[in-house]
């Protein structure tokens, strides 16, 4: 295996060995080896279950549509950016080709884990947007909230004037978050707000929030958001039937030089 070439830097050979030993050395190895049995998996998948047989002119049309997208109408400039990606026609049409048919297995292997998870983790799905004071001082938070009752200051005022938080920059209107993503305080005390209430203050970690209700969207499986789900929900599939592996390099031809590597 010394000998075995495997690729070349400046005209000098690095053999498999040496690339093994390097990854060792950078502590990449666990991680590459990880990706290699990732994708033997996947390879194994897509050649074993049946159903995933992809109709040729669809081939052809992802083609079309891949060339119409990136520009590359004309067979000089698709071919010229074929040679620059090292790939062969054939290789590109057989890497689109399996990209279509892992995109059919994630939905065979996901369909009812995708359902499951958004019904039972839909509170924590929903979006919502939020203004915002954070202060440091719980005195001083307790005052602006008697401002913003008692003496109607407008909300945006006190943002601007006394929040340490960067969103001040914007009258302390915060973006559209998910409520999974929020710190437990502020999603406990949110949850069940309508749009224009006035919450808090909060604490979280030593700071005091003062939070109103902007907008409130509900989460739907669909687009993005299904996507990303089943894109999880495959990940776990795939971390699940990856469980007690045994790899072996093979370094050599003599047993002293067998190493073993459980995954």
């Amino acid at each position: 295996m010394e000998s075995q070439t495997f690729l070349t830097i400046d005209d000098q050979p690095i053999s498999l060995r040496q690339a093994i030993s390097y990854l060792r050395t950078t502590g990449d190895l666990s991680r590459t080896i990880q990706i290699i049995l990732r994708q033997h998996l996947v390879e194994q998948q897509l050649e074993s279950r049946a159903g995933l047989e992809i109709d040729p002119l669809r081939i052809e049309q992802a083609i079309i549509n891949f060339r119409l997208k990136n520009g590359l109408i004309e067979p000089e400039s698709f071919e010229e950016w074929l040679q620059t990606q090292r790939l062969s026609y054939r290789d590109f049409r057989k890497q689109l080709l399996t990209g279509m048919k892992l995109t059919q297995l994630k939905a065979e292997v996901t369909a009812s884990k995708v359902e499951e998870y958004f019904k039972e983790n839909k509170t924590r799905l929903d979006q919502v947007v939020l203004s915002r004071i954070v202060v440091s001082d719980q005195n001083l938070a307790e005052e602006l909230t008697r401002q913003l009752i008692d003496d109607h200051r407008p909300f945006e005022t006190l943002a601007r004037e006394h929040s340490i938080g960067s969103e001040r920059l914007m009258n302390g209107m915060m973006g559209l978050v998910m409520m999974g993503q929020l710190p437990e305080p502020i999603r406990e005390a949110i949850e069940g707000a309508t749009i224009g209430d006035l919450i808090g203050p909060v604490e979280v970690e030593g700071r005091y929030h003062l939070l109103r209700v902007e907008q409130w969207q509900p989460a739907s499986l669909e687009g993005p958001l299904r996507q990303e789900i089943q894109e999880q929900m495959f990940e776990q599939w795939v971390q699940e039937h990856l469980k007690n592996k045994a790899i072996k390099l093979h370094l050599d031809e003599s047993p002293s030089g067998l190493s073993q590597q459980r995954i």
